[in-house]
């Protein structure tokens, strides 16, 4: 089972529409089950019973969740795979000791992956979508994948599987969700 987090502010905004409801999509167009939870309410025994978790992207200008990295300090601990979108990469960054710089893009933007990737596949320039106004600054020792002309637009963890994009792959990259549902499933 594959756990959403949805980041809003809360639970069952307008935001869930945007950001949370397509990656259901392609979770289950993909033959995932899966389980969608505010990340203010995930209980201890959902994050032990999935086989991933997938931080979900919010509103532009929607970043309570920066105010409340207490209720995602699990990150730091779980053995799961966990993928962040966006926001989902903020938090991450955060988390585990990165930070944010302004940088707001809205729209198509390149990204080169620069290099092999689980969930990104091989080094290569691809157009994405984006909207964030702000850029991640990784975490010591984390492995930047992926770049475009003005930030970050992916990274891992060095040693375990846990990811981030800041670009939306619900919007048309779903080769992204999909890569990283299928690493979830591998036993």
């Amino acid at each position: 089972m594959i756990l959403l987090a949805d980041l809003s502010w809360k639970a069952g905004s307008l935001s869930r529409d945007e950001y949370v409801a397509p990656v259901t999509r392609i979770v289950s167009s993909a033959g995932y089950k899966w389980q969608e939870v505010h990340f203010s309410e995930i209980p201890p025994s959902g994050i032990a019973d999935s086989d991933g978790i997938i931080l979900c992207g919010t509103a532009l200008k929607d970043n309570t969740f920066t105010e409340r990295l207490q209720d995602l300090a699990w990150l730091r601990d779980t053995k799961c795979p966990v993928l962040g979108i966006c926001a989902g990469m903020e938090a991450l960054c955060l988390v585990f000791g990165g930070s944010l710089r302004p940088v707001e893009e809205i729209g198509m933007t390149e990204v080169l992956v620069t290099q092999a990737d689980p969930i990104l596949g091989e080094p290569r320039k691809f157009t994405a979508y984006e909207v964030h106004l702000f850029s991640c600054e990784p975490p010591a020792g984390w492995i930047t994948t992926a770049v475009s002309d003005t930030c970050v637009q992916a990274f891992r963890h060095p040693d375990r599987p846990v990811f981030g994009v800041m670009f939306h792959p619900e919007v048309r990259n779903d080769a992204v969700v999909e890569r990283f549902c299928a690493l979830c499933t591998q036993p």
